[in-house]
């Protein structure tokens, strides 16, 4: 039986509300991750532009599926069934990025990383080992603190510098070596290193006779950064004028491969 044109408005209507809520829901969802992680519903309201019902509604959802929980202060915060779909992203990402850093152990000679900004922690996400006896070896899944890494430079370069100190304070900044940045003026005056040389360094500030070459992935669609890393015998201010093209090289290659993952499926 041929189907109505009433019916068929009917069906394009819900399909199209569904999707809207859809795209509200997770848009909820990247507002509460910016915010830290736990917002109220006035908060949302007013960052999102949405009516409190329509929030409350959304969120509601949320809870009952589980990415989402409401805290005893009535405030929300994103749930534990998150955890298993971003650490899947994850794998899948490093997965993407393996070749490109495989190409950067080859050109550069030195260990390459991937790393992504999990909140208020650097996440290594990937890693190609160098192929040198005296190499630099990070355990993918380890986390450590922006302020004494490369990595973490470049992921907040061009973070608002409000946002960056409320992160170190959120963090602190603990002394890793006798080089790591233990000041906010100090952490600031170096991301606007990076924004004026278009990478950052990492000298002897998570360890001592390792530096390591960052820069992030340009539009990304979460904040990533890929690096090298290496005793500072071999990577020195004559290697970086070599590195960092290859790095930037790279790191638009994989912005590529990542936006091209991202998008609609033929």
């Amino acid at each position: 039986m041929p189907t109505s044109s009433a019916s068929t408005t009917d069906s394009a209507k819900s399909a199209s509300g569904g999707v809207q809520s859809l795209e509200r829901a997770f848009d909820l969802l990247e507002r509460m991750a910016d915010a830290g992680g736990e917002v109220g519903l006035s908060e949302l309201s007013a960052s999102s532009g949405l009516p409190l019902p329509t929030i409350h509604r959304l969120m509601r959802t949320l809870v009952v599926c589980g990415y989402v929980r409401q805290q005893a202060n009535r405030r929300y915060a994103l749930g534990p069934r998150l955890i298993r779909l971003g650490e899947s992203a994850s794998r899948l990402l490093g997965t993407w990025a393996r070749p490109h850093l495989a190409r950067l152990v080859e050109e550069t000679g030195e260990t390459a990383n991937m790393a992504l900004l999990d909140g208020d922690e650097i996440v290594y996400v990937a890693q190609v080992p160098s192929k040198h006896t005296m190499r630099m070896f990070t355990e993918v899944g380890r986390r450590v603190l922006p302020h004494s890494t490369g990595v973490g430079k470049a992921l907040l370069a061009n973070t608002p510098d409000g946002e960056v100190r409320a992160l170190l304070a959120r963090t602190g900044m603990p002394a890793a070596t006798e080089k790591t940045i233990t000041t906010p003026e100090g952490f600031l005056a170096a991301l606007e290193d990076v924004r004026r040389r278009g990478y950052a360094v990492d000298d002897n500030e998570q360890e001592i006779g390792v530096r390591c070459l960052a820069v992030s992935v340009p539009n990304s669609p979460t904040l990533a950064a890929i690096s090298i890393s290496g005793p500072a015998g071999r990577v020195t201010e004559a290697a970086t004028e070599k590195i960092v093209p290859v790095l930037q090289q790279v790191a638009a290659e994989l912005s590529e491969v990542l936006a091209s993952s991202g998008g609609p499926a033929a």
